[in-house]
Order: structure tokens, then sequence, then C-alpha cells
């Protein structure tokens, strides 16, 4: 379970073919791995993977053939930036919301446009998933915890504070760009408890 607020941006080192499926290696950048053992969780663009072959300042991530299909993680290569966030503990203050690492499906950026420091962005997100979008909701892009600001016929807007441009790859992202999308989870719960009923 992570919080959407990113820690480090990384970068990929290498891409090794194993067996089927992809091992990836990530430089963590400013990410602190002294308590993170073997095993635990690191979210690489808004995609829990469990972290392997510890460095000081970098660790390798196997990614199944699932996870390429369903996420930005299969498009990657050696030099791309991603977003790194440590599991949360008991002690870490949630000041984003609960996001699990699980993604939803790949939406695209469709717009971004200047709003005086901030910018307005503008996602296309597959049909199936558009039920689980409110206005002023939560959604995680690549990793990231958003309020959604409006609602469109085939997605949805959000803005960007310069912090959020600065510290995460969104400053990297351009028009058409796919990004990794998990919906509100508690959307899911009620819509499974509904249908039940």
């Amino acid at each position: 379970m992570f919080t959407g607020l990113i820690q480090s941006v990384g970068q990929i080192k290498a891409l090794e073919a194993r067996g089927g499926d992809l091992r990836l290696t990530i430089d963590c950048g400013e990410l602190d791995l002294s308590a993170v053992t073997e095993g635990d969780s690191i979210a690489v663009s808004g995609v829990c993977l469990t972290a392997l072959d510890l460095h000081p300042r970098s660790f390798a991530a196997d990614v199944s053939n699932e996870t390429l299909a369903k996420t930005t993680l299969g498009a990657l290569r050696a030099g791309d930036a991603v977003n790194l966030e440590r599991s949360l503990t008991l002690a870490t203050p949630l000041g984003g919301h609960f996001v699990s690492g699980h993604v939803d499906g790949i939406g695209r950026v469709r717009g971004i446009s200047a709003d005086a420091r901030s910018q307005r962005w503008v996602f296309e997100v597959p049909e199936e998933l558009r039920r689980y979008i409110a206005s002023k909701g939560s959604i995680a892009i690549n990793g990231v915890s958003l309020t959604v600001n409006e609602l469109y016929p085939d997605g949805f807007g959000v803005n960007l504070i310069p912090h959020t441009l600065a510290h995460t790859t969104f400053g990297s992202l351009v028009e058409g760009a796919p990004v990794n999308l998990e919906v509100d989870l508690i959307a899911r719960y009620v819509e499974r408890l509904m249908a039940s009923k």
C-alpha cells in the first residue's frame, strides 16, 4: 500500500529478458533504501514491484508478462525516468490517498495547458474505467495521488502545481504519452457490494 506521494524520481538503468519476462534495474535517485529489505514493495510509476538485489542507490525488480501487458512498464527503455515510492508503514503520514499499486489500465495525455503557475492536464481513459472516476475524487496517475477536477465524456482533467511538475515525471511527459491509471479502490468495492444485492 502506498500514498501516491512520490519520494524520488529514478531512472531505468537496465532491462534484461529473463525466462520470457523482464528484470528491471532501477537507479533510485534520492530514494532512501536504508530501511528497505529484499522482498519489500516499491511503487515504480504506480506499479507495485518487489525489490530485489538491493544496493545503496539501486534495486532490481522482476516484471511479469501480465504487468508488462497491462501497464506502461512494457514500453520502458534504459534512461527513462520513473516515479518511486516506498510502501507505507503505520508511521507514514497519509498525505495522499490509499494507492495499492495495482494498475487498472493505461490512459493517455490528451491536453496540457497553462493555468497561472500551474498546468491543466486532460487524460483520456479506457471506457471500462470511466465509471470509477468522480469529480473531486482521487486518482493515481503514474503513482501520483491527484484530485479529479472535471469529467469529460472520454476522460477527466486535473491541475498540477509547480511542485508536482518539478518532483515527478510529469515534467517530461508530452501530449499522447501513455500513463498508468489506478482508480480509487473504494469505488471498486462499492460497485462490488452493490452488484451483490
